[in-house]
C-alpha cells in the first residue's frame, strides 16, 4: 500500500515507519511544525527556549534523519497557526474558566490526524500510520471499524483517539498496537535509527516544564492580554466560610492539596473551582468523591448514537482505572454518566473514555467532562 506516516521525531513513529518499510509498503513521511519554541513564550528567565522532547525543531530534524535513513520522501507541514487556534488558545481559555484541560486529545484527533488524513487523501495514500499504541479492526458483521486499546495497557493511547470518526478509522494504521515499548526500541536499534534510545516527553509539548499557570501568564503577557488573567480571590470551604486567598483560579486544579496556603486540622483539597464567583472551594478527602457527571462532545465509536442507556467501563483521566458506570445519552452529543461507586476528583476539562464491559479492550466512545 501507499501509506502516509506521521513522523514526530520520536522512537515510536520511527519504529512504525521502519516496520512498514520492512513490509514493503510505499511510504511518504510527514512531520508537523506546531509550536515556535523561540517565540518568547516557552522560554526560561534568560530568554532561552525551555528544553522540549516533543514537537520542537530538534524533533523535526530527528524525523528527517530517520526518513533519510529509511530512504523515504519526507515533508514538513507548518501548522503553527492551526495549532495555536485549535489547541493552545482553547487550553488557555479552559484554564481561565476554571477547568483543567488535556490538549493532547484535541491535538491528536482534530489537528494532527485530521491534517495528515487530508494530506494523505490528496496524495493517493490508502492509510495513515502513526506510532500510537492502539488497534483498529474492521467488523464485517457490524459494517464498521472498531478501536481497541494497545496490548501494552501502560502505553495504551486509545484515550487520545476516541474522537476519530469512522472515515478516519478506516484509514488509520497503528503498527505498534500489539507491541511492548522494549520491542519497539529493539526494532529501532535493529534498523540503526538515530532515535532508538531517545527519551520520551512526559509533558504537554508547548509547556515542557509542566508549569501551566506560568505558561498562561507568559502567553497572555506576550499577546498583550494581561487583563484576561484572573485576579486574586477567596478560598472557601464547602459551607462558604472564607479560609484564605488564592492568586488566580488558573493556578489550581481539582484534587490539588499542596500550595493552598491554608492551615487546617485535616488535609484540604480543591473540590470545585467557581469562575463566576472567582472562588476556590476546598473540602476534605471524602468531598472529592462524586458518583456522576456530564460529558459533552460525545463521539460513539463502537456503534451509532444509542437511544438507550449503555453500560461501560469509564475512565475520567489518562491514568484512571476504568470504573463501571451507566451512560445515559442526551441530545446534542451530551451524556450523563453515573458510576456504580463514587470516583475521586472528576475534573471538568478532562476527557472521559468508555470501554466495553466484556473485556475492557474496545473503545465504545468518549466525551469531554463538563461541570454538573
Amino acid at each position: 500500500m501507499k501509506i502516509a506516516v506521521a513522523m514526530s521525531g520520536g522512537v515510536d513513529s520511527s519504529a512504525a515507519a521502519a516496520i512498514l518499510k520492512e513490509q514493503g509498503h510505499d511510504l511518504v513521511g510527514f512531520t508537523m511544525q506546531l509550536w515556535n519554541q523561540r517565540r518568547g513564550i516557552s522560554v526560561d528567565e534568560n530568554g532561552d527556549p525551555l528544553p522540549s522532547r516533543c514537537c520542537s525543531l530538534d524533533d523535526v530534524y530527528d524525523a528527517r534523519r530517520v526518513a533519510d535513513s529509511l530512504a523515504i520522501p519526507f515533508y514538513v507541514l507548518n501548522l503553527e497557526k492551526d495549532f495555536e487556534r485549535d489547541v493552545v488558545e482553547p487550553f488557555v481559555q479552559s484554564y481561565l474558566s476554571g477547568e483543567t484541560p488535556i490538549p493532547c486529545v484535541a491535538c491528536n484527533s482534530r489537528l494532527k490526524f485530521a491534517s495528515l488524513d487530508r494530506m494523505a487523501i490528496s496524495l493517493g495514500c490508502e492509510k495513515v500510520a502513526t506510532g500510537h499504541y492502539a488497534r483498529v479492526e474492521y467488523d464485517d458483521a457490524a459494517g464498521r471499524y472498531r478501536l481497541f486499546r494497545g496490548r501494552n495497557h501502560w502505553k495504551d493511547q486509545s484515550y487520545f483517539l476516541w474522537e476519530l470518526k469512522q472515515d478516519q478509522l478506516s484509514r488509520a494504521y497503528f503498527p505498534l498496537g500489539e507491541m511492548l515499548k522494549s520491542e519497539v526500541r529493539d526494532i529501532a536499534r535493529d534498523a540503526n535509527l538515530y532515535t532508538a534510545d531517545k527519551q520520551e516527553s512526559q509533558e504537554i509539548c508547548f509547556v515542557p516544564d509542566g508549569k501551566y499557570s506560568e505558561f498562561i501568564d507568559r502567553y497572555l503577557t506576550h499577546e498583550g492580554r494581561q487583563d484576561e488573567l484572573p485576579e486574586a480571590g477567596e478560598i472557601v470551604d464547602t459551607s462558604g466560610e472564607t479560609l484564605g486567598e488564592h492568586s488566580g483560579i488558573h493556578r489550581y486544579t481539582i484534587g490539588q492539596r499542596r500550595g493552598l496556603g491554608i492551615a487546617h486540622e485535616k488535609p484540604l483539597y480543591v473540590v470545585q473551582i467557581e469562575r463566576a464567583k472567582n472562588q476556590i472551594i476546598v473540602g476534605e478527602a471524602d468531598e472529592l468523591e462524586s458518583i456522576e457527571f456530564t460529558a459533552k462532545g460525545v463521539n460513539w465509536v463502537a456503534f451509532d448514537d444509542p437511544s438507550e442507556p449503555v453500560r461501560a467501563l469509564v475512565k475520567i483521566r489518562y491514568r484512571h482505572d476504568p470504573a463501571i458506570a451507566t451512560i445515559h445519552p442526551r441530545p446534542d452529543d451530551h451524556a450523563r454518566i453515573v458510576f456504580d461507586e463514587p470516583q475521586r476528583a472528576i475534573t471538568p476539562g478532562q476527557a472521559t473514555i468508555f470501554y466495553d464491559t466484556a473485556t475492557g479492550e474496545e473503545v465504545v466512545g468518549g466525551g469531554w467532562i463538563v461541570r454538573n
